[in-house]
């Protein structure tokens, strides 16, 4: 097992930057994030995809050991988008004729139409588990979309209520869950951004939708919420419209965003049982944060979450950014994760 911090250890969100030669992000940026399949942002033939995403899910994993990260992703290199891999393999979803609904920023965007029960047919994410598994020896972790933000991601053409549409996308998710556990993963994730964006639905039924999702899990869970990709959505508010509700979730950790909306930590204090997972690299900006910088907005969380509670991570997914910026903030984290460490250890 490699040396891994277990004080303020260092992890992704969850995607780093994909290769040009593998996927077109010029036309990866000029979009919102698919919600059905893209194939068409893929740069290699369909026969060979499935060992170019291989190759460069070894190259996610090597930068982000070189880099010296302590928790491993895939980088979700095989995905478009971190939703749609898992949302459009589905039954109940016709993604043939997709739906229409309403991105958080308010733009009308393709996405899965539900015309049955939706159900999991079978595993989504399972290979890609056991291949990071099989290429690291530090702590792993897979995301995963949530229940309310796929729901919240799909036109509704079968249920009744979308708050029952939610219950079976948690069954969904649950089952999936389950077996990449047992696939070798250390901590799952799963994605709820929509609940930030949609504070009042993610209330009446969101929350519920979350924990059904968790019903019976017992490895380490984490939740991350945020305000959108930074290379989208521009604006950040000041603060959380969502957030202490996750104290009465079962969820152990809690993935946000401090860098770029400079985020009052205070709010952390309404989360005294969970693990927070710090965003501290501001991804609208190809600028590359100093170890010190870093060290600031680790610091400025200190007096609200106690740093047992911490690990260190950017405010969201490394997708939109080049390689080069992508590596070299990651480098800049855990040299900013090692400062405040050693004054830590006084």
């Amino acid at each position: 097992m490699a040396n891994v911090n277990t004080l303020l250890p260092t992890s992704l969100v969850g995607s780093y930057a994909q290769p040009d030669w593998l996927l077109d992000k010029a036309n990866l940026r000029g979009r919102f994030p698919p919600r059905v399949r893209a194939l068409e942002i893929w740069r290699v033939a369909p026969e060979f995809l499935e060992e170019a995403q291989d190759d460069a899910t070894l190259i996610a994993i090597r930068d982000q050991e070189r880099a010296g990260l302590d928790i491993i992703t895939d980088g979700e290199t095989r995905r478009e988008s971190y939703s749609n891999r898992f949302a459009t393999a589905l039954e109940g979803v016709d993604i043939d004729n997709p739906g229409t609904a309403l991105d958080r920023s308010g733009h009308p965007n393709p996405v899965p139409r539900v015309t049955g029960k939706i159900r999991r047919m079978h595993p989504v994410e399972v290979r890609d588990t056991e291949f990071l598994r099989a290429n690291t020896d530090r702590r792993i972790k897979m995301t995963i979309p949530g229940p309310f933000t796929m729901s919240q991601q799909a036109q509704n053409d079968y249920y009744d209520s979308p708050a029952e549409m939610a219950m079976d996308y948690a069954k969904a998710v649950n089952e999936e869950i389950r077996d990449l556990f047992a696939a070798g993963a250390d901590i799952v994730q799963i994605d709820e951004p929509y609940m930030q964006a949609r504070a009042e639905t993610a209330r009446e039924y969101g929350l519920d939708a979350l924990n059904a999702a968790l019903d019976g899990i017992t490895g380490e869970t984490a939740v991350h919420i945020c305000f959108g990709y930074a290379a989208i959505i521009h604006e950040r508010p000041e603060g959380y419209s969502f957030l202490p509700e996750f104290a009465k979730s079962p969820v152990q950790d809690v993935s946000i965003e401090t860098a770029q909306s400079n985020l009052d930590c205070k709010i952390l204090e309404t989360l005294p049982d969970k693990r927070i997972i710090l965003g501290v690299l501001d991804l609208s900006t190809n600028e590359i944060e100093t170890p010190e910088e870093v060290a600031a907005r680790i610091r400025r969380a200190l007096p609200h979450v106690s740093a047992e509670r911490i690990v260190v991570a950017p405010d969201c997914g490394l997708k939109y950014l080049t390689r080069d910026v992508a590596y070299n903030k990651m480098v800049a984290m855990v040299e900013g994760a090692a400062i405040v460490r050693k004054e830590l250890a006084g």
